[in-house]
């Protein structure tokens, strides 16, 4: 299987691994975001001894017999015998005073729950052997709050990480690769149901259209990703009713934390907050402030992150009884497919522009690099009303307005001028407009003016 994306991080490990000296990796992420598939193509691209480990949910002494397998099948040895999880590690860093050595501990956590002080005996090891050994020390897992206190300045292993990655869902861009065959208002489409997570992508049948691959994967009973985001959920929180009510509030378009809390079900304030606070940690569901007044408590927003979450929580979870007792077209059809488009979709592609600009602000490719991106809340006492803009930078020289266009008809001008005089009529001063559009212009290019097509989204990315 080809592995796609991920160019950037393969480039920070193989430094890593190219290094003479003892290296200690950490790489933390959610579950099925591809960390362990990574690693394992970058040990499959290095030619440099390895040993990878997923450590399992077991006693100490299982997880050293296990280790104690693998470490005679890589070096050609008698089974060796270990009293303890210190001693196979003690042994993997003598080996490496030699020759470089990769070791990878997959779901790193899994050990701390049953070595005691795992931390400590790994943090000893790295000092002991800190001039001598050329072992590169790889820690992966999913649970990101353990993997994270990692980092932290109580931890023993403070100050002992050469390279950390928070590996993230892949952009619209990357998510793109796994289904080269589909238009491009398709890879749109799947982007919005599917998201970054290439577990999910690579499930995605080409020979299908969008509409049979979601009833397929996650819109009919027993579908393969029907339970995956309830399951998720469970696997990491204790009171799953508040995930649930916070997650249908979301999906239903409620982004205040005040609506929020009036919507759902959630008994008190400090119970949401502690559910928002768990859900903005496994890195589902993001706060977010415009970006011309930050610290603005009360301009403050929530919204789901992860696409398959949110297409869940807006036509499964709410809909979850009429799904089994319908065939799966015909439901799909009375509960999805009007909203999807119109309105579901649409708002994805929001998202899918803002990554396109990053993606060009990051190479550089943009005339003025911006510092910000995001919201733009605007106030207007004269008409006694405010709102926000959904796509706005920041750079040198002002702000630059960004309308996201997902309609069947191409843009025209009588359709940006009408635009920019709404933008105008609120006060809101901006040096150029930008529109980008499903369906391409009509339109004359002018030089205040930006237009990119859904096309040259997908297309000018180096």
């Amino acid at each position: 299987m080809k592995f796609l994306g991920r160019a950037e991080q393969r480039k920070k490990l193989h430094r890593i691994l190219d290094k003479d000296s003892q290296a200690v990796s950490l790489i933390y992420g959610r579950r099925r975001v591809g960390k362990s598939e990574l690693i394992k193509q970058v040990l499959r691209e290095s030619d440099i001894a390895g040993i990878y480990y997923e450590c399992k949910q077991t006693t100490e002494m299982n997880n050293v017999e296990s280790l104690a397998v693998l470490i005679a099948g890589e070096f050609h040895l008698p089974r060796p015998a270990f009293a303890n999880m210190e001693e196979v590690l003690d042994f993997l860093f003598q080996k490496a005073c030699g020759q470089k050595m990769i070791f990878v501990l997959d779901e790193y956590s899994y050990l701390r729950d049953c070595v005691t002080g795992m931390d400590s005996i790994l943090q000893s090891l790295i000092d002991k052997y800190s001039e001598s050994s050329s072992i590169k020390l790889i820690l992966c897992g999913s649970f990101v709050d353990i993997m994270k206190s990692l980092l932290y300045n109580e931890n023993p292993l403070y100050g002992r990480v050469d390279l950390t990655i928070n590996l993230k869902p892949m952009d619209y861009f990357e998510s793109s690769l796994f289904y080269p065959e589909f238009s491009d208002e398709d890879k749109v489409r799947l982007y919005s149901v599917f998201g970054g997570i290439p577990y999910f992508n690579r499930l995605i049948e080409p020979g299908l259209t969008v509409r049979e691959n979601i009833t397929e994967l996650i819109a009919s009973p027993g579908a393969r990703l029907e339970n995956e985001v309830s399951m998720y959920l469970k696997s990491e929180i204790s009171k799953i009713i508040n995930a649930n009510e916070v997650f249908d509030a979301l999906a239903r378009g409620f982004s205040k934390y005040s609506d929020i809390l009036s919507q759902s079900h959630v008994s008190s304030g400090p119970a949401m907050v502690d559910v928002l606070d768990k859900l903005m940690r496994m890195e589902m569901v993001e706060k977010q402030a415009p970006i011309n007044d930050e610290n603005n408590r009360k301009k403050m927003s929530y919204r789901i992150v992860d696409n398959l979450s949110l297409f869940y929580y807006r036509y499964i979870f709410r809909y979850l009884s009429q799904m089994n007792v319908m065939e799966p077209e015909t439901f799909y059809d009375r509960y999805i497919k009007e909203d999807f488009e119109a309105v579901y979709v649409p708002r994805i592609f929001e998202t899918v522009c803002r990554q396109y600009l990053i993606r060009l602000n990051r190479r550089g490719l943009l005339e003025e690099p911006f510092e910000k991106i995001g919201k733009y809340y605007y106030d207007d006492p004269v008409r006694k009303r405010n709102g926000e803009f959904d796509i706005v930078t920041k750079d040198a020289k002002g702000y630059i307005f960004y309308e996201a266009k997902f309609r069947k008809e191409p843009v025209t001008q009588e359709m940006i001028q009408a635009e920019i005089a709404q933008v105008k009529e609120t006060g809101f001063e901006c040096y150029k407009y930008g529109f980008m559009s499903r369906s391409g212009f009509t339109a004359k290019q002018e030089e205040s003016l930006i237009l990119i097509s859904l096309e040259e989204m997908y297309n000018r990315i180096p």
